[in-house]
């Protein structure tokens, strides 16, 4: 290289942050990593985790795995918040605007369209065959997902035991999950400050799959940027900013139209489920759709079983749901609109307030997360954390194959016990086959997460076709 050149790479590093990955190219990434978002948050975190430390190495292990941590603690999505977190971290504001933006977009799109073929023509069978396929490699690239983030954070034996814990708990005895992250933050934070090993990101005697990228060899670095520091001013200024940008709208919707409208109640609601949404979509959906069935009347019984997979099967995070259940609410109580343009408003209403919020978690905290990085307790609190949630997410996995596979789950209570057991005879042969296909191509000849959706995408339409 010349010296010239050696001249304008420095110039341009320091233009952009002192990394020299330009805003473009950050924009171009992060498009990536939103078509590449299938899979539910394990799949999401995975592909996040591969393309940017693996393979652009913007950040190190440990510093997005701290990341990670703190979004997990965070109501709401907590992929696409990792998502803002590392956009902010890399190019102050915008950078984390268009990272979170992106993230959902594609997601939101795919929904909308979807809803609007939904209302308009009903459940056809070429949307069932589609679902039908792609449920099934989804549930091979979540269970892949699951490998893969375990494999990076359960290092050691004491990580593997919170992770089998949180699985047990969750699937067995139905613990709120909540309690589960609280317990597993109390036993990290006393290994941290008693200095354990077993508690430092990257500690332990486990492999990690792969080498490990020191958060001093990333093109961020190991230090904190500038614009990273804790600020009381500037907190201040996001607050108030983020707050008029979430809530305002909701208050100007009460105001002119009053608490009986249904896109006063959307706002509402919505906004109440943005703040409560700890563990991840599932762990709300059962309310949202008792709520939309029963006291809003949003939604026939099924539907949101169908916007679900909606949701499972097209890119961007689950909770994206939501968004067909506000579509649906303002489809069927349109007012003076025409019906498909209310369900429009108001599904972007429903979007708007769910993921609003999700923005200012992180603008207004990540700051003051950033400057506890060296703390020993915090972080051994996070890594336990980070190891109970990947039990959480194998109890979702768990979840979505017994509903993808069989056609019926009885219950079994005795004392504190509480399982859906799988009725044998009413498995699903069909979606057994195309299970089992996807994951020989996930997991041994290791086909790309794209072929495999298209593969059983069309797969699915076959066999709907045939049977």
């Amino acid at each position: 290289m010349t010296e010239q050149a050696i001249a304008d790479t420095a110039v341009s590093a320091q233009k952009n942050g002192g990394h020299g990955v330009s805003l473009g190219e950050a924009t171009r990434v992060w498009a990536r990593i939103a078509a590449l978002s299938f899979g539910g948050p394990a799949g999401q975190i995975a592909v996040m985790h591969r393309i940017l430390v693996d393979e652009k190495r913007w950040i190190g292990e440990e510093r997005f795995l701290h990341a990670l941590n703190y979004c997990m603690l965070l109501p709401g999505p907590e992929a696409q918040q990792l998502a803002v977190y590392v956009g902010w971290l890399m190019h102050r504001t915008l950078g984390g605007l268009i990272a979170g933006i992106l993230f959902v977009l594609p997601g939101a799109v795919a929904i909308m369209a979807l809803s609007l073929i939904y209302a308009a023509f009903g459940n056809v069978g070429l949307v069932q065959g589609l679902f039908f396929g792609l449920k099934a490699a989804v549930l091979a690239i979540v269970l892949e997902a699951v490998v893969r983030i375990g494999r990076r954070a359960l290092k050691n034996r004491v990580m593997l035991g919170i992770a089998a814990a949180a699985f047990v708990a969750i699937f067995a005895f139905d613990v709120p999950f909540p309690v589960i992250i609280l317990a597993a933050g109390l036993i990290g934070f006393v290994g941290g400050r008693l200095g354990r090993p077993e508690f430092r990101v990257g500690g332990g005697h486990g492999t990690s799959g792969g080498a490990v990228l020191a958060d001093a060899d990333s093109r961020l670095g190991a230090g904190t940027p500038v614009h990273a520091r804790p600020a009381a001013g500037r907190s201040l200024r996001v607050g108030a900013v983020g707050l008029a940008l979430w809530l305002g709208p909701v208050l100007a919707l009460l105001l002119a139209f009053g608490t009986s409208d249904v896109y006063s109640q959307i706002a509402v609601f919505f906004s109440k489920m943005a703040v409560v949404t700890f563990g991840g979509a599932y762990a709300v959906l059962a309310y949202v759709a008792q709520q939309a069935v029963e006291h809003y009347g949003w939604l026939q019984p099924g539907e949101m079983l169908d916007g679900l997979g909606m949701a499972e099967t097209t890119p961007g995070p689950l909770i994206m749901v939501v968004q067909f259940v506000g579509f649906m609410g303002a489809f069927r109580d349109p007012g003076t609109l025409p019906p498909l343009l209310a369900g429009a408003l108001g599904g972007l209403l429903t979007t708007w307030v769910t993921f609003a919020p999700c923005f200012l978690w992180i603008f207004l905290g990540a700051p003051y997360v950033e400057a506890l990085r060296g703390n020993r307790a915090l972080s051994g609190a996070l890594s336990a954390i980070t190891a109970a949630v990947v039990g959480v997410v194998l109890n979702l996995a768990v979840w979505f194959g017994l509903h993808v596979l069989f056609h019926e789950l009885r219950p079994l209570a005795v004392g504190g016990l509480s399982l859906d057991l799988p009725v044998l005879s009413s498995l699903d042969p069909a979606a057994a086959v195309l299970t089992l296909g996807a994951a020989l191509a996930v997991f041994v000849l290791r086909i790309g997460m794209i072929p495999v959706l298209l593969l059983c995408a069309a797969a699915g339409l076959l066999l709907r076709a045939v049977l």
